[in-house]
């Protein structure tokens, strides 16, 4: 049976209009992540990343390093159980 994680992420820096949001989507597509992201008002982003447990870790790296541009200065992590989210999409 396949461990599927579900992490609900909040990242904070200089990582809003730099194509963050866009850079998670596409790697959580390409690995079969599900979930969303989405800007918050205060500067924040925050994701929710659901899938096997590997992959969702690979997902969170590229919110620990960011794409070009990103300067991340904390990553806020928290499990929470599956709950069958059947896509990814950008909010």
């Amino acid at each position: 049976m396949e461990d599927r994680t579900r992490v609900h992420v909040f990242v904070a820096g200089t990582v809003q209009g730099l194509g963050f949001r866009q850079a998670i989507s596409d790697k959580a597509t390409e690995l079969d992540v599900t979930g969303w992201v989405k800007n918050l008002s205060d500067g924040r982003i925050e994701a929710v990343l659901e899938g096997p447990r590997d992959d969702v870790y690979r997902v969170v790296g590229l919110c620990r390093a960011g794409p070009s541009g990103a300067r991340v200065t904390g990553v806020q992590v928290d499990r929470e159980p599956p709950r069958n989210e059947k896509s990814f999409k950008i909010k």
